[in-house]
């Protein structure tokens, strides 16, 4: 397949981020948001049964990943998994040392204090919706935030486990 011919590239992200095993992970949440992402979500390894670490979305990861894979569309999933929350937070940017920084190298990643922005939760079932002016205007801005600090439009969104809970825009 000659690389001219692909047309579009398609990055895919949960709504909130996840890690298996050890090592640093900037927005892990260590307390009941944490566990309530792990539970809603059901983030255990389907191998091992191992829980998942859970966190907030690292928008400064995600953007860096277009960067490096030129992102045309991004698919959101597990949308839905946020309903619940009272307020749901998006990592910005890094802070070192009271420096920003926007590409920490991996060495200095467990001495970061991480920016948020923070957004009203939506408090509504999602499941349900398969049209995105449906959606609930917190969750719509949720979305396009990602979209304008990503610079990708969120094409595609996961509202459900169902093959059907799905949003094309």
């Amino acid at each position: 397949l000659p690389p001219m011919s692909i047309k579009r590239i398609i990055g895919v992200t949960k709504a909130y981020a996840t890690r298996v095993g050890s090592g640093p992970f900037p927005t892990e949440l260590s307390d009941s948001n944490g566990e309530k992402l792990q539970q809603i979500g059901k983030e255990v390894g389907v191998t091992t049964g191992r829980r998942r670490r859970c966190g907030w979305l690292d928008l400064v990861l995600l953007k860096r990943a277009h960067v490096i894979n030129g992102f045309t569309d991004l698919a959101l999933t597990k949308l839905d998994v946020l309903d619940t929350f009272d307020e749901i937070k998006v990592a910005i940017s890094y802070q070192l040392d009271g420096e920003t920084i926007k590409s920490p190298p991996l060495a200095v990643w467990g001495r970061m204090k991480v920016d948020y922005q923070i957004f009203k939760g939506w408090q509504t079932k999602i499941s349900g919706i398969r049209n995105y002016n449906d959606l609930p205007e917190k969750c719509r801005a949720f979305i396009e935030y990602i979209e304008n600090y990503v610079e990708v439009p969120v094409t595609w969104i996961g509202v459900g486990e169902e093959r059907e809970a799905l949003i094309v825009r």
